[in-house]
């Protein structure tokens, strides 16, 4: 292998495969005479999993950064905007017929870590009127409630009046990044199966073998392994091994439907919802003609013929004549991510579960990296592999635990499923110390070591509080003494909720309308 890195192979498509491509591609340089060559070879006969219908926000981001036009990728996916979650009888056993919940929004008024810290003066009843956290912060939180869009039709592509991202179809987002990355990124797209890799003396591969007769060898110097779990590169070829989270993350398996709506004008959901189960959850996402509904469950606590009734009964009659698709899931990451000259990204990399839709952020910030930090020499491998498994090590680590959050701070005890996640031998060491320190303390900035940790202060505070986290500041109210500035903060919530409330088309409307017209563009 030639000393520069000048030519990269993908193995495996997918959103994660294609993503990567894309990020690679647009900041290499592909198309120019001294940019990085990128391939992409995946198979024609594996399908892809086309499940992961949630997204983050750096998304937009990455679309913008690569040339994509907002109105015609959401046409072209289906897609809709999100801005957030909301958690149905998450916090305790639920009565019959109760719904009780709490937002995740994607964003907040004035953010903890820098602007001011409300949720002190929220616990100790300083709030103008009696609403829980999530509503008292947040003016996402009540726009989600009302129905509303992020965003007015003539806010520019990619702007926003409120945070968002998407809710979009899979499949139909790796058909649209195949064609922008060939047609207009210059990516090689190459349609083959990987049946063998070639190493080197020294462990480095030095090319891939596939089963078409007119492509029998495929060489480059750098390999990305986005081949899901066939993880032909990392562990077939490479040995890299896989760390098990079964013992902290329970759900293995999910059953998904694709429910039509009932009528065209239907009302589209602004956020993501997600309903606690006896062992596990639905999630519920509107995209543009159908809603994708899906159980994830722990197969230890619950079977397949359990699962599905459960789903069927919160679709209702809409689920008949629908075949629930199973999907097996394999909860964990890699010991290393990047060995050598080959990184794992997607679901040959980690696998958490989908609450709170981490993965295709993890394959947007992956390939971003190497995408910043990529090594044009051989000889800059070692010091980028170190960073690159340092930062991604820390980052699978704090997604487990803030996934871990919304179980093991739940007062629902109604099940196995719920006690065991409820055990303290379930939860990990670095999360149960956090979580001792809140009991007397509301989480600060000081709480949170690194600047790329996935989920922030606001993330934290919206869960602890929306489950009704018990954090006992009745020792310590002097400690926070800016009480009349907390009671301007939260009216300032009330005065831009009650704008946005007035100017804020509804759902359906402005996504109606982007995929008639479009957004004007910045």
């Amino acid at each position: 292998m030639a000393n520069r890195m000048d030519d990269i192979l993908i193995v495996g498509g997918g959103t994660a495969g294609w993503l990567t491509a894309a990020i690679l591609a647009k900041q290499l340089h592909a198309k120019s005479a001294d940019g990085v060559n990128i391939t992409l070879v995946e198979s024609p006969t594996i399908p892809i999993l086309g499940v992961g219908e949630g997204t983050w926000p750096n998304l937009r981001a990455t679309l913008q950064k690569i040339g994509v036009d907002e109105g015609e990728f959401m046409r072209e996916c289906d897609a809709t905007f999100k801005q957030g979650a909301e958690f149905v009888n998450w916090a305790h056993t639920p009565q019959p017929d109760e719904r009780d919940s709490y937002y995740h929004p994607l964003n907040t008024v004035f953010h903890s870590s820098y602007d001011f810290n409300l949720s002190a003066y929220w616990l100790m009843g300083q709030a103008p009127s009696d609403l829980p956290y999530d509503l008292a912060v947040a003016s996402q939180a009540r726009i989600c409630n009302l129905g509303l869009a992020p965003k007015k039709i003539t806010t520019p592509a990619y702007a926003a009046l409120q945070e968002y991202s998407y809710h979009l179809n899979a499949n139909k987002f790796a058909a649209f990044l195949t064609k922008h990355c060939v047609e207009k990124l210059g990516v090689k797209h190459l349609k083959a199966n990987v049946i063998d890799v070639n190493l080197t003396d020294d462990g480095f591969i030095e090319s891939v073998n596939t089963d078409v007769a007119s492509l029998p060898q495929i060489k480059a110097d750098f390999f990305i392994d986005s081949s899901g779990n066939n993880a032909v590169l990392i562990e077939k070829a490479l040995g890299i091994d896989w760390h098990d989270i079964d013992d902290i993350i329970f759900n293995d398996t999910a059953l998904a439907m694709q429910v039509p709506y009932p009528t065209p004008d239907h009302p589209i959901s602004t956020h993501t919802i997600a309903t606690a189960q006896p062992a596990g959850w639905i999630w519920d996402i509107g995209l543009h003609n159908r809603r994708g509904v899906g159980h994830v469950y722990s197969s230890k606590h619950m079977d397949d013929e359990q699962a599905e009734e459960l789903l069927r009964q919160y679709i209702g009659p809409e689920s008949d004549g629908i075949t629930a698709r199973k999907i097996k899931l394999r909860l964990g990451y890699r010991n290393k991510f990047w060995h050598k000259n080959c990184v794992a990204i997607g679901m040959s990399a980690s696998f958490v579960e989908p609450l709170e839709a981490s993965a295709i952020y993890l394959f947007d910030a992956a390939a971003n990296m190497i995408a910043d930090q990529f090594p044009r020499s051989r000889a800059a491998l070692p010091h980028v592999e170190r960073k690159f498994n340092q930062s991604f090590k820390m980052r699978m680590e704090r997604t487990i635990d803030f996934i871990k959050l919304h179980y093991c701070v739940s007062q629902r005890r109604d099940t196995q499923y719920w006690r065991d996640n409820c055990d303290p031998k379930s939860i990990p060491d670095s999360l149960q110390w956090r979580l001792n320190h809140w009991q007397t303390h509301p989480p600060t900035k000081y709480d949170f070591d690194n600047a790329w940790e996935p989920f922030n202060l606001d993330s934290y505070l919206y869960v602890l509080y929306g489950m009704r986290y018990q954090t006992d500041l009745s020792g310590n109210h002097s400690a926070f003494a800016q009480g009349a500035r907390a009671q301007k903060m939260f009216a300032e919530v009330d005065r831009i909720t009650d704008v946005l409330s007035k100017i804020l088309p509804q759902q359906r409307e402005l996504i109606e309308k982007v995929y008639q017209h479009g957004f004007s563009k910045v």
